[in-house]
């Protein structure tokens, strides 16, 4: 009997688990970013890290040898996607993402929606003007069915386009919240299908990346 009393009280602490709602609300713009998670009455501010009050001259030389040894690691950024690489996504994760929002039920709530991006063109017009585009296109063709499956009581979005800047500009707040049990549900409908697009993009990246070794020998 000792058992049941113990999977009973595992199930509800898993039923509490799945009911409870956790957030996440960004703020951002040129140079700035403010992170806060929220996960049933606890609140956390994660970006930007606070630094801590009376740190030891010992526990700063440890930091600074650890960013010294990992600044000598080699490292192999991810490179930039391109048009096509975004558009190879969306094919790819945009069935996956509709029949996981589907069966939420509405379960996830964006709220504050008040983005504004602004494609600097100034070095490349017609790629600024290209990117312009798809982002309208997005924007309304992604927003309907958005609305229809998830809750987006307020939402504002603005495009523009600035030739005579060289730099894309994004600005405003953004706030994601859902149940843990909703988050799961739709989690295990995308993560194969992401995976496999991600180590696709990484495989294809890596291909066309010219090896350094002749380089070398030839210096």
């Amino acid at each position: 009997m000792l058992w049941l009393w113990i999977l009973g009280i595992l199930a509800v602490l898993i039923l509490l688990l799945c009911r409870t709602r956790v957030g996440v609300r960004a703020e951002f713009g040129v140079g700035a970013l403010t992170l806060d998670v929220k996960m049933g009455l606890f609140h956390i501010r994660i970006l930007p890290v606070k630094e801590k009050k009376g740190k030891t001259a010992k526990a700063a030389k440890k930091a600074a040898k650890t960013a010294e040894e990992t600044a000598k690691k080699p490292k192999t950024p991810l490179p930039k996607p391109s048009l096509a690489d975004i558009r190879d996504a969306v094919r790819t994760l945009a069935p996956p993402l509709k029949r996981a929002l589907g069966r939420t039920r509405r379960g996830i709530r964006i709220h504050p929606m008040q983005l504004s991006v602004t494609v600097g063109g100034r070095e490349d017009p017609a790629a600024a003007a290209e990117l312009y585009g798809y982002l309208h296109a997005g924007v309304w063709t992604g927003m309907p069915v958005l609305e229809q499956m998830l809750v987006v009581p307020a939402p504002y979005i603005h495009i523009g386009i600035d030739f005579d800047t060289p730099d894309t500009i994004a600005e405003g707040e953004l706030g994601v919240s859902a149940r843990i049990g909703t988050l799961l549900a739709a989690a295990l409908g995308v993560g194969i299908p992401a995976l496999r697009w991600f180590l696709r993009y990484q495989k294809k990246h890596k291909q066309q990346t010219p090896t350094q070794a002749p380089e070398h020998a030839a210096a």
